[in-house]
């Protein structure tokens, strides 16, 4: 696969997540594209579509991704803003673009 069209391929996992998955923020849905987290979380998971995708894998890099809240004071791991339901939908997508 060419630069290019892993950068394309990229990209498209990128705007998936960023339109699917979303933080439970006091039962908002901030949707990750509206957190400008979508891009970072794609580049990170491209690289494990290639392999046999394991969600322990999955789970790993959310709660190594932080989300800085109050203008920084406070960090938390992805995995924990992620409901059970988006992390779900998250897997689908991995598995929907791993398949294709």
């Amino acid at each position: 696969m060419t630069k290019s069209s892993s950068t394309e391929a990229i990209e498209q996992l990128a705007a998936a997540i960023g339109d699917n998955v979303y933080m439970d923020v006091a039962k908002w849905h901030l949707y990750l594209r509206d957190a400008h987290l979508h891009t970072t979380l794609a580049d990170q998971l491209y690289p494990l579509l290639a392999d046999d995708l394991q969600e322990d894998q999955v789970l790993h890099i959310l709660r190594n991704i932080p989300v800085k809240l109050g203008g920084g004071k406070l960090e938390i791991p992805l995995a924990d803003l992620l409901p059970m339901q988006a992390q779900m939908q998250l897997m689908d997508i991995l598995e929907e673009f791993s398949n294709s």
